[in-house]
């Protein structure tokens, strides 16, 4: 990413890197280990070889997959240095062995076919540019590989859409002004919300990079995606 909404991005999440766990558990219940942990699981179901995990943030999904799969190599990488620095401390705390690398979605720092899996939690909805984030995505998974994709995406409900955008909208960015002081940064979030696709768009926005085999499940009564795409 190297746009000035990239940058802002960036800084953004920099700015909300200690406080971003607790805010996830308050959003969510707390159910967002779950849905991790489900990607991870499906990203640890690849053929033998190297995950990726993009976007890891605070490393959770990265420590998700080594934990179901300790032979495997997990690799983390995020474009933010300050999700990156709250990540390491998590890694030394629990002792998991997962490289980080700073890298910029768009333009991965990883050779063809690098990865028997890629797999990114909350990442789409921040790409400047999504097909060429899902065909970067592609191109290091090796055939054969898959990719995994955890994000926030258009509820297909009217009723429940508008019930959770007025959650989304008002709650959250009042919850992310006292806890984690930045209200800015938690009225961005819903706002991308409203930019992004329904599951079933992103689902042919997956197979308009190349991906086969694409399909998804959902949680959070209809919030979130989880999709997965073979190489």
């Amino acid at each position: 990413m190297t746009t000035e909404r990239a940058q802002a991005v960036s800084t953004m999440f920099t700015r909300i890197a200690r406080r971003y766990d607790l805010m996830n558990s308050l959003m969510t219940g707390g159910r967002h280990h779950a849905w991790r942990g489900a990607a991870a699981r499906e990203a640890v179901a690849a053929p033998p070889g190297p995950v990726l995990d993009l976007a890891t943030g605070t490393a959770d999904l990265a420590i998700a997959a080594q934990r179901l799969d300790p032979a495997r190599v997990v690799i983390g990488a995020d474009f933010s240095l300050g999700m990156l620095a709250e990540g390491r401390r998590k890694l030394d705390a629990v002792s998991a062995r997962v490289p980080l690398a700073a890298a910029d979605a768009l333009a991965l720092p990883f050779a063809d076919g690098a990865f028997a899996s890629v797999v990114s939690a909350f990442l789409l909805r921040n790409l400047v540019d999504l097909d060429a984030g899902l065909a970067e995505m592609r191109r290091v998974t090796r055939r054969g590989g898959r990719v995994i994709t955890l994000d926030i995406v258009k509820i297909a409900l009217p009723l429940w859409d508008a019930l959770f955008g007025l959650y989304f909208h008002r709650v959250v960015p009042a919850i992310g002004a006292v806890v984690a002081g930045d209200r800015q940064a938690y009225t961005y979030l819903p706002d991308s919300v409203d930019r992004f696709l329904s599951a079933r768009d992103l689902a042919t926005a997956m197979r308009r990079a190349g991906l086969r085999d694409v399909g998804y499940r959902t949680f959070g009564l209809g919030s979130v995606g989880l999709h997965v795409g073979v190489v």
